[in-house]
């Protein structure tokens, strides 16, 4: 898969396949009304844009919920929502986009979607108010303005001179717009909603709402529906006490009908193996590996993929594994070889290029990765100055791969004078790192236990650039940044393949992560499940759940 090469085209397949999905559809005689789907993540936010809410299940589990101009299709292609509204490219130099919104759109409460919708998007993301923990500002801090009346269903987008972000398609997409009339009505800002003090820059109240954006919309069983509307086919009828989402057919929705009135969407736990023996689980999406060795029942089928994610260690910003010696002596003592041969995956060295291995994986500098292939305690020692630490590596347990992955770097490093701790709880993540709870975490892309990847390499390298919010060790570089943001702007390939030759040996030598491999999916999904696909990015095999249906 190339991310570039398809970053702004419309996917006919992926439409192809929502057709055929469609048709099945109707001529399936006997649809079951309710469906069981268990993925590899936390349910812990409706805000999948924070930090913590775009490493967790949440993906996964709205991508049908809260829509957008466009979704991501089964390669991770950008595919067009229609239903939603459409895109029209109005200048390219300086880039500018005109965004309209279906007249007939409207939240499950029946309060219409607005451009004010685009502007809390935009400046939660974009970095101007750093009140706003966004997971990321790839795209959004290139836009200079957003035009809009409030309430009203236009919307002009203005970049930067110079800033014509290639993968704009994936701005305002399926998860990235929130209903800011929620925000609005419980700080009663009136008329104006949120669009007005925001584009008047009002220090005071762009505060509340980023708060309100922040924490406003956490998951748990006595929330309050009214501040959680959907925009999508489904909308959230409940949270179980055990911390699943219960998503009911929107009677508000506009377009096609959900072929299933319901789907449970289940987060992780220890006993996927036993819900499947009891066929308790319709669709399974999880990281390969993540539930150890599945063995399924006669009736189930098993799909195994890579996703544009990149295993990794991801370092503290403090504490033993802050200093760049540090976090070279563990790379070096990392037997990254043994732990891709037991994932059955070839080794990956891609940070700025993350979302596909193709051509431009040579141009990163890969020949710099030559000394952190097998262990070396010797080096890592030598590195330490013979300084003996201990470090507390973590994940979201329970995951067999990443702990026999844990345990083959205890092994290694321990000659070095490393002491490895395994530090994982099923609650571990981007905050604990942050937090300085443990030293590195073991996750994909932002520190997601899924994929946790957008698809675009330009957009998943932005975890490196300076002050963004999934740059969880906190790193920054000049050089770096200028790349970073030289890529997002580019599809020149020469240009990609300098560019990517000049930051990746900076990435080895600096080492604020140290990739492993790249993480694959699994996808189970029973013999009467039909329209099930998996998906390469953080939205996974949910991104066509209207579609799928279970015979009875």
């Amino acid at each position: 898969m190339n991310t570039r090469k398809t970053r702004t085209r419309v996917a006919v397949m992926a439409s192809i396949a929502a057709l055929a999905a469609t048709l099945v559809a109707a001529c399936t005689p006997s649809p079951a009304d309710s469906i069981d789907y268990a993925i590899d993540g936390a349910l812990i936010t409706y805000n999948t844009n924070t930090v913590a809410g775009a490493a967790s299940g949440g993906p996964q589990a709205f991508a049908r919920v809260l829509t957008g101009f466009n979704y991501h299709g089964p390669d991770g292609q950008i595919v067009g929502d229609h239903d939603f509204g459409t895109i029209s490219v109005v200048g390219r130099a300086p880039l500018v986009l005109d965004y309209e919104i279906n007249a007939n759109a409207v939240y499950s409460d029946g309060k219409p979607i607005t451009c004010d919708d685009l502007v809390l998007a935009w400046a939660a993301q974009s970095g101007r108010f750093p009140t706003f923990d966004a997971a990321s500002r790839a795209g959004y801090s290139d836009i200079t303005a957003v035009e809009c009346a409030p309430g009203q269903k236009k919307a002009r987008v203005s970049f930067a001179p110079d800033r014509g972000f290639v993968d704009f398609g994936q701005l305002f997409a399926a998860t990235s717009l929130m209903p800011s009339h929620v925000i609005a009505d419980q700080l009663g800002l009136g008329d104006g909603g949120v669009t007005r003090p925001i584009l008047d820059n009002d220090g005071a109240v762009v505060e509340r709402i980023a708060q309100l954006w922040n924490t406003g919309w956490t998951l748990k069983p006595d929330l309050d529906l009214k501040r959680f509307p959907s925009s999508g086919p489904y909308k959230l009828d409940s949270v179980t006490e055990d911390g699943a989402v219960i998503l009911v057919a929107n009677d508000k929705w506009w377009g096609a009908a959900p072929v299933t009135e319901r789907v449970t969407v289940w987060p992780r736990g220890a006993d996927i193996q036993e819900r499947v023996n009891q066929g308790a689980y319709d669709v399974v999406d999880i990281a390969t590996g993540s539930s150890g060795t599945l063995n399924l029942p006669d009736d189930y089928v098993r799909t195994e993929s890579p996703s544009s994610g990149i295993q990794q260690l991801i370092f503290a910003p403090g504490g033993v594994m802050g200093p760049p010696p540090a976090r070279r002596a563990l790379a070096l003592c990392t037997p990254r070889d043994v732990i891709a041969r037991n994932a059955e995956v070839p080794i990956a060295n891609s940070r700025l290029n993350p979302a596909a291995e193709d051509t431009y994986t040579a141009a990163e500098g890969v020949g710099d990765a030559g000394p952190f292939v097998a262990a070396n305690p010797d080096a890592a020692r030598a590195a330490l100055a013979n300084r003996p630490v201990t470090v507390r590596i973590g994940y979201q347990s329970p995951n067999p791969r990443l702990a026999a992955a844990v345990g083959a770097i205890a092994k290694a490093c321990a000659p070095a004078g490393i002491t490895v701790e395994d530090a994982a709880t099923d609650t571990t993540g981007p905050v604990a790192l942050r937090n300085n709870e443990i030293d590195v975490l073991i996750a994909s892309t932002g520190g997601a236990s899924g994929s946790g990847s957008t698809g675009s390499s330009a957009m998943d390298a932005y975890q490196f650039h300076t002050g963004n919010g999934n740059n969880l060790p906190r790193y920054t570089n000049p050089e770096v940044d200028r790349v970073i943001t030289g890529l997002a702007v580019t599809a020149d390939p020469k240009e990609i393949a300098r560019l990517l030759g000049e930051g990746g040996p900076v990435l080895w030598a600096d080492m604020p992560t140290l990739p492993l491999y790249r993480q694959h999916r699994t996808v189970l999904t029973s013999k009467k499940m039909f329209a099930v696909s998996s998906n390469p990015t953080r939205w996974g095999a949910g991104w066509n759940m209207d579609r799928w249906v279970l015979d009875q």
